[in-house]
């Protein structure tokens, strides 16, 4: 009995630490988008004021109504929508399947090949810069979708094979060979029975394309400079003032705050996927 008692201040000790630090994490995480929710709703003067106003007592919605007034915030969401649906879309459906070629065949040099894909997804996009600017430049492709659908697509496909590979080699073969019996050839079964199985994965690897997409800025802004074709993050970088000594940060806010929720409601929709495929990945690993 008393060599039970020592234990459970450290044990209670423990607990609070633990609270205590994920409480620190989240605030930690969570106080930019805290403050620019803040902002979008403060009035100009509190905005202005120093020290600076944490908590507003005053609210308003004149940032959102100048924003959705001034400027075509609908094009804005729906060209990013366009632009990120779409790549996220031609990865999951080039990557998978090279995946599963990649997790089930075995190919002459395939060691290599991984290798070049893993080295392909830890090279800095920005890198790309230039010769991208020439491919678009040589194609014509400015002011046109596919100058951003086409690069996004090429610098995710490397994370989608590297993830989705990962996933094809949890599943047994056993599942396989049975669909084989009952008929099914390669292209249905990985259509009708692998994917539907790997629906996890394809759910959180395709948020993390779109996510990428979504938030891009220099393709974005170097390729595109039509006013209708912009994305939210090059329009939100653009907003201006009455004047050039002016920041005006209630817009730019209300613009971020705006950008952000359409992710927001991807997670949240998706959320149970997503952990499911997060914690499968971590039991592989």
């Amino acid at each position: 009995m008393t060599t039970d008692s020592p234990s459970k201040p450290s044990g209670s000790l423990k607990g609070l630490l633990l609270t205590g630090s994920v409480i620190l994490v989240v605030l930690f995480s969570l106080a930019p988008v805290l403050w620019q929710l803040l902002t979008s709703v403060k009035v100009n003067e509190d905005i202005s004021q120093v020290p600076n106003i944490y908590i507003p007592l005053r609210y308003t919605l004149e940032h959102y109504i100048e924003l959705l007034s001034r400027r075509p915030f609908a094009s804005y969401l729906f060209n990013s929508s366009l632009v990120a649906i779409t790549s996220t879309f031609l990865c999951l459906g080039i990557g998978s399947p090279a995946a599963y070629a990649l997790a089930r065949l075995r190919l002459p040099g395939e060691q290599i090949l991984l290798s070049a894909v893993l080295i392909v997804t830890l090279f800095p996009y920005i890198l790309l810069f230039l010769g991208l600017l020439e491919i678009v430049q040589v194609l014509h492709l400015a002011n046109n979708y596919l100058a951003l659908i086409i690069p996004y697509t090429a610098i995710n496909l490397p994370l989608t094979i590297l993830v989705m590979r990962s996933f094809f080699q949890q599943l047994p073969r056993d599942l396989e060979d049975a669909a084989k019996v009952d008929g099914y050839n390669t292209v249905q079964m990985l259509w009708q029975i692998v994917l539907p199985t790997t629906l996890p994965a394809l759910v959180t690897t395709g948020i993390l394309a779109f996510i990428f997409a979504w938030n891009e800025f220099i393709f974005a802004l170097t390729f595109i400079t039509r006013e209708s074709m912009k994305t939210i993050p090059v329009a939100a970088a653009q907003i201006g003032g009455s004047s050039i000594f002016e920041i005006p940060y209630g817009p730019i806010a209300a613009a971020t705050v705006l950008g952000t929720i359409p992710l927001v409601l991807l997670v949240l929709f998706f959320q149970r996927k997503i952990i499911q495929g997060l914690t499968a990945g971590a039991v592989k690993g």
